[in-house]
């Protein structure tokens, strides 16, 4: 049996706005295991990105008990969080927040210095090839297609070789045929490479590619589907 990477229980996540009480997050129970490929779904304001944050340490439970590797992150402070992060995941987001003076190439090593890890340049421009960009690899960001900058995201987010890879709404800004490319890209990482990969989406069409599917609403988590659509 695969070994669980993850596992929330009854997490909650409460933000205060003045006198109101938010309640983003409600007692969710979620075990994600290693090789899989999740979907988070739900209408905007259902908390998708709220837990996404919350399963990759990016913020902090307000209860409940969230394991992450074998750490009770539940408990613990910022900088220790910020070390699991580095060692063990990585992130794609809907705005790819590349520097803009930098080069694909540079953009994907940037990591490793943050990481006080050793620059490896070959890793980073074979990275760059697996997801396509082997041409581009010296071009800036807006010598780019939305499509590109998101693999050269995806290319950034593997530099490190993480464990857990987590996307929020990675298609949000793309096209439907650059999309779609992109979401070959973590499904080839999933399967061949047997990635674990958590993300978020609103397009339905793309979500049913993943290999399971958890719908939020309004915090809570309504249903669990495993799809058939994943080839």
């Amino acid at each position: 049996m695969a070994n669980i990477l993850i596992k929330a229980d009854k997490i909650n996540k409460t933000y205060k706005l003045f006198a109101e009480e938010i309640n983003a997050v409600k007692d969710v129970d979620l075990e994600i295991y290693q090789g899989e490929f999740i979907a988070i779904m739900g209408p905007s304001g259902s908390g998708k990105t709220t837990l996404l944050d919350i399963l990759g340490c990016l913020d902090s439970v307000s209860a409940g008990k969230l394991k992450v590797l074998d750490n009770d992150v539940s408990v613990l402070k910022e900088s220790s969080l910020v070390k699991i992060r580095r060692a063990n995941v990585g992130f794609v987001f809907q705005e790819f927040l590349l520097i803009p003076t930098l080069t694909a190439l540079e953009n994907v090593e940037l990591p490793l210095l943050f990481a006080k890890l050793p620059q490896q340049r070959k890793l980073a421009v074979n990275l760059l090839q697996k997801v396509g960009l082997g041409s581009r690899i010296n071009h800036l960001p807006k010598q780019l297609s939305g499509g590109e900058r998101q693999r050269v995201a995806i290319a950034r987010a593997l530099v490190t070789s993480p464990k857990i890879l987590f996307a929020d709404e990675p298609t949000g800004n793309l096209d439907t045929k650059s999309g779609q490319q992109v979401f070959d890209i973590f499904k080839e990482l999933n399967q061949k490479d047997g990635l674990t990969i958590v993300l978020t989406t609103h397009n339905f069409k793309l979500g049913l590619q993943a290999k399971r599917i958890v719908f939020l609403k309004d915090g809570r988590i309504v249903s669990r589907v495993e799809s058939s659509l994943c080839v």
